[in-house]
């Protein structure tokens, strides 16, 4: 492409990092999106990013589609392309956006698999044996507790709990949003027996929550890696991922409460329609019980 849609490319990414404060992962996410934008230009002969016309936009969607890509990472590259003409909007350096009314192909929405209550039970109370267990237990529970994502539990630092008003401050949540989630009294007795034992055995630590035998932050692929070894340690058998922690939370507490919005917040969704999966979880365990109990439900035998 031209000199010029190159620089407006580098100051978007610019942008992007320094004013709006995207995280790494966004910035590298659109950066993976867009080059493929920019591939299509190429092959096209489209030099300029105003000589983008909408149809272009359709028919760039439409290929990657041929070539097997799933509706959400179309949805995500769409976005990145909205949000990348939005940017050259507002500095004037073009006249419209030719993504804002292009929708990637619908697919059937997948319901998030959950553990039941029991299950839940089998895996949180199977006792903890040695520092790192109490550590893991204490990660688990405050996964279930207040229904975490995976990349806000690493990032907890010990100053973000309030354990005597049973509170946690999720500092950079999705979309760097910010709440303050309740703790349960299961969590905290976890997490407080984690945190003498740390202060005992690893007083060197740094400021994050959960460390590892050297004091270092957990990433993310360790805290997986410590609910597979606890599952099979445990006696498992499925394959039980932490948002599968944070499904149950929300299916369980909607099943109880029938309060979509105060899930919708508890969980940090900024648009309730994401939330509203939940009752789709909640209508299908009703289902079940309808089912086994009506007595005008039950098949006859043939």
């Amino acid at each position: 492409m031209h000199a010029d849609a190159e620089r407006m490319l580098a100051e978007f990414f610019t942008q992007l990092t320094v004013e709006v404060r995207a995280s790494t992962h966004t910035v590298k996410s659109y950066q993976r999106d867009i080059k493929q934008l920019s591939r299509y230009c190429t092959d096209k002969a489209i030099a300029q990013w105003p000589d983008l016309q909408h149809t272009d936009i359709r028919a760039h969607i439409a290929g990657r589609h041929r070539k097997g890509l799933s509706s959400k990472s179309l949805q995500r590259e769409l976005s990145a392309i909205r949000s990348f003409y939005n940017y050259l909007l507002k500095t004037n350096q073009v006249s419209v956006n030719p993504a804002q009314h292009i929708h990637a192909p619908k697919q059937d929405r997948k319901l998030p698999k959950t553990l039941d209550v029991d299950q839940l039970s089998g895996l949180l109370e199977a006792g903890a044996s040695s520092l790192l267990e109490i550590r893991d237990l204490a990660m688990f529970e405050l996964f279930y507790s207040s229904g975490l994502r995976l990349s806000e539990l690493s990032a907890l630092d010990t100053a973000d709990l309030d354990l005597p008003d049973n509170t946690l401050t999720v500092r950079i949540g999705k979309g760097g949003k910010s709440r303050v989630l309740p703790v349960g009294s299961k969590a905290a007795a976890a997490i407080e027996n984690w945190l003498q034992q740390r202060r005992i055995k690893i007083p060197a630590a740094d400021s994050a929550l959960f460390v590892s035998m050297r004091g270092i932050r957990l990433g993310q692929r360790n805290i997986e890696l410590r609910l597979d070894q606890w599952c099979k340690k445990k006696g498992i058998a499925e394959h039980i991922h932490p948002h599968m922690l944070r499904h149950s939370f929300a299916s369980h507490l909607l099943e109880s409460s029938r309060d979509l919005r105060a899930v919708q917040e508890l969980l940090g969704h900024s648009n309730i329609s994401t939330t509203q999966i939940y009752t789709h979880l909640d209508f299908q365990h009703l289902a079940e019980i309808y089912d086994k109990a009506h007595p005008r439900a039950k098949k006859k035998p043939l």
